[in-house]
């Protein structure tokens, strides 16, 4: 009797936008950190010079990816320049109770979460009685539930307008893509009721096609940041900390909480690096913003491949997923017009091995096709030829 063959994992699409220039939003309510945070990883920007074809709005941040797969590539190749990856964060105003129905600008403010593709949720986890919260009180899980709330409530609203405008035309009949679109609608109507956010349901594959049509509020990945007094990072203990992780456990994801201090680490980002050094020794408590913005890249689906020559080093960000075409596109539209192949070798491999002759030496450059979806940190140098065009 024949084996039976082994059945392939068709991997679910991913919810949000398949397109590389991704986008994460800091949000929360008011005087809870959000502008101290930005202005922070602001700090730790890419230099415009970078991205001459490129205008950066004043609320909007490029920030450096930190990753030693890139810092080691620079010290091999001791290339003339070298661009890092980055991570594109959006400062949003903030969030009050009944933003949903307009109150505080809500309106605009939930619009600019809209616009991008993840989400920094802010919890304030500090006392500080010259520090007002809008709410008159200091309470991190109230501030989650409100937020929420009112995220919840501007995807319902999004959804019955979606399920109203398809009723409309039931009486001239309606097409197969509306009749998905209906029931995917009207899941989601149900699933929002309920007081669950979508991005924790178990959508099948043409649910999340209209899902990401509809490009829903509660869809979005969320890292939750919440930001002690320096006297808590030091000891790592926070009151609020186990009752956050807590909910966010309860709502049925397995998203990140990071706590941080805007006061420790607004005292380290202008020190000269050594006296960056002697603190970090003495307190044994290291800055918290690589871990976030390296935890924020991965929560939109980011990951980067390299190019590393002589000339330079650099880092290409593209969307999980993508193949190799669509990588080679991030390049030069040419690039993937005329897409012939794809070199490859990964990091891991060239640094064991030590440079690319001994890579393929021990059979691990490979050429790759069409079909070739890109890995994180792979190598590679495209072939391609402009007059070939693609189908």
């Amino acid at each position: 009797m024949a084996p039976k063959k082994k059945e392939v994992e068709v991997e679910k699409p991913l919810l949000g936008r398949f397109r590389s220039n991704l986008k994460i939003g800091v949000v929360g309510m008011p005087n809870v950190g959000k502008s101290t945070l930005f202005n922070l990883m602001s700090k730790m920007g890419i230099p415009a010079e970078n991205f001459p074809f490129c205008t950066i709005e004043p609320n909007t941040a490029r920030v450096n990816v930190p990753d030693d797969r890139f810092r080691w590539l620079m010290e091999t190749f001791r290339p003339k320049s070298g661009v890092p990856a980055y991570l594109e964060v959006v400062d949003i105003a903030g969030l009050v109770r009944g933003a949903s129905a307009g109150e505080g600008l809500g309106n605009a403010f939930l619009s600019h979460i809209a616009a991008v593709d993840g989400i920094f949720h802010v919890c304030r986890g500090f006392e500080d009685p010259d520090v007002i919260h809008v709410e008159d009180r200091v309470d991190p899980v109230a501030d989650l539930e409100i937020i929420h709330n009112e995220l919840r409530i501007k995807d319902l609203n999004t959804v019955n307008k979606a399920i109203s405008e398809i009723e409309k035309c039931r009486n001239r009949g309606l097409k197969k893509e509306q009749l998905m679109e209906l029931e995917t609608a009207i899941k989601l109507k149900e699933w929002l009721e309920g007081g669950k956010d979508i991005r924790m349901g178990d959508w099948s594959a043409k649910d999340i096609d209209v899902l990401n049509e509809f490009l829903l509020l509660t869809a979005k990945p969320v890292v939750y940041l919440v930001n002690i007094s320096e006297s808590d990072m030091m000891r790592m203990k926070n009151k609020w900390l186990p009752k956050i992780a807590e909910w966010v456990k309860a709502q049925g994801g397995n998203e990140p909480v990071i706590p941080f201090s805007g006061t420790y680490e607004n005292k380290m980002v202008d020190m000269p690096d050594d006296e960056v050094k002697a603190l970090v020794a003495e307190t044994k408590v290291p800055s918290m913003l690589p871990k976030i913005i390296a935890t924020g890249f991965k929560a939109i689906h980011l990951i980067y491949f390299f190019t590393a020559g002589p000339d330079e080093v650099k880092c290409w960000q593209i969307r999980k997923g993508s193949k190799a075409p669509q990588a080679a596109g991030t390049i030069h539209t040419d690039f993937e017009r005329g897409f012939i192949c794809a070199e490859v070798q990964t990091f891991d491999d060239l640094k064991e091995l030590g440079n690319e002759n001994a890579v393929k030496a021990a059979g691990k450059y490979r050429q790759q096709g069409k079909e070739y979806v890109v890995g994180d940190g792979d190598i590679i140098f495209f072939k391609f030829n402009v007059t070939t065009k693609g189908k």
